[in-house]
């Protein structure tokens, strides 16, 4: 069976990431479905704009409509999933790109594995947890999915009838005693900085 052969590039990371000015890196924010990592990502993407700095939003949803159209919602599928986004946001984070990935990414095994695909490249990896409150995510249901569950029309959501293991101990937590969008991002940013400059 014929195995692929890595092809080392003669262009280096250093050598782009240092003629552009660019340090990668991918800001991770899991949470339940409406707890606000979309909002966040975007005014992240904002912030990073208004400071030249190259950053990209890899929104679960739109991956789902190409990358991952053949995924489902199953536990293999959504593992599968967050396998593929990990591995692109390590693509993005090596060519110089924050890569901003908002995704309910609701198994530890399935983060960890993303944080170790980034360590073991020497990139940095953030991890986010958007925690806001179950009760606050079904008020605002911003995409209609607890009312479908709650009225028997779908199954299958993260933190109601189907798991969500928060994060044990992520980078940066957000979401929480009537934060701010702005409070939220600012702490993004200091974590960011600190980590990759």
């Amino acid at each position: 069976m014929n195995k692929p052969i890595w092809h080392e590039s003669g262009v280096t990371r250093s050598q782009r990431w240092n003629k552009h000015g660019l340090a990668g890196a991918t800001v991770w924010l899991t949470g339940l479905s409406g707890s606000g990592k979309s909002t966040i990502a975007t005014e992240l993407a904002r912030e990073l704009l208004n400071t030249s700095r190259l950053a990209y939003i890899l929104d679960a949803d739109n991956i789902r409509h190409g990358l991952n159209s053949d995924l489902g919602y199953s536990d293999p599928d959504r593992t599968e999933n967050i396998r593929r986004m990990a591995e692109v946001a390590c693509l993005f984070a090596d060519s110089g790109t924050v890569a901003i990935v908002p995704i309910i990414s609701p198994f530890i095994a399935s983060r960890e594995h993303a944080r170790k695909l980034h360590t073991d490249k020497n990139l940095q990896f953030i991890e986010v947890h958007v925690a806001t409150p179950i009760d606050e995510c079904e008020r605002r249901d911003t995409k209609g999915l607890y009312a479908k569950v709650r009225s028997g029309q779908m199954t299958g959501l993260s933190g109601v009838d189907s798991p969500y293991e928060a994060p044990k101990s992520p980078d940066v937590v957000v979401g929480l005693d009537n934060q701010t969008l702005q409070e939220s991002v600012r702490f993004i940013l200091k974590k960011l900085q600190a980590r990759a400059g």
